[in-house]
């Protein structure tokens, strides 16, 4: 969660650097080719000021909270991802766009990646969501549903359906429904 704006300008820049991407007024071949990582992290640096103004108390930050919701909002819908607030701790890299859906009241920690069509979400029959650790990778098309917790350092395998809680560290789950590899 986001409570200050010196905790905002860090955690962009952090991901900032995990995108690559250098100064754009210095490198405009990025922005005439309409590079895919620079649309990706401004969703991202737009979901990271709305979780700021969010949590903060004033009037003037909720109508803050709603410009750049808007904006984050616009740019995932062309991309095809939808992650609310307070979602994801710090350094989050998103890969590929495409049919990413996170739950709002799902919650991951530290340097997650997610590679593209995944889901971290619910199950239908209630609004548990999942809980995820530290350094948690989603291999394309892999899925978490359910009230379920994951460990620490795990890689989830292209494909994977999570529908249970592997809460050991160092793990690799793969198939459906996931397994320990």
């Amino acid at each position: 969660m986001i409570n200050s704006y010196k905790q905002l300008k860090r955690i962009i820049k952090l991901e900032k650097k995990k995108y690559q991407i250098g100064n754009l007024k210095k490198d405009i071949s990025q922005i005439i080719a309409k590079d895919k990582d620079i649309e990706i992290f401004k969703f991202q640096k737009y979901l990271r000021k709305s979780e700021y103004h969010y949590n903060q108390k004033s009037i003037i930050h909720k109508l803050f909270y709603i410009y750049y919701r808007r904006k984050k909002n616009i740019i995932g819908n062309k991309l095809g991802i939808e992650i609310w607030e307070n979602t994801f701790d710090e350094g989050l890299k998103i890969w590929h766009a495409g049919s990413i859906i996170i739950n709002g009241e799902a919650k991951v920690g530290k340097n997650c990646e997610l590679k593209g069509d995944n889901c971290i979400g619910n199950d239908g029959k209630s609004n548990l969501a999942p809980r995820l650790g530290d350094n948690v990778s989603l291999g394309n098309g892999a899925k978490i549903i359910g009230n379920v917790e994951i460990g620490n350092n795990v890689t989830i395998g292209a494909g994977a359906v999570v529908t249970k809680s592997f809460k050991e560290d160092n793990i690799i789950l793969v198939g459906v429904p996931a397994k320990k590899l």
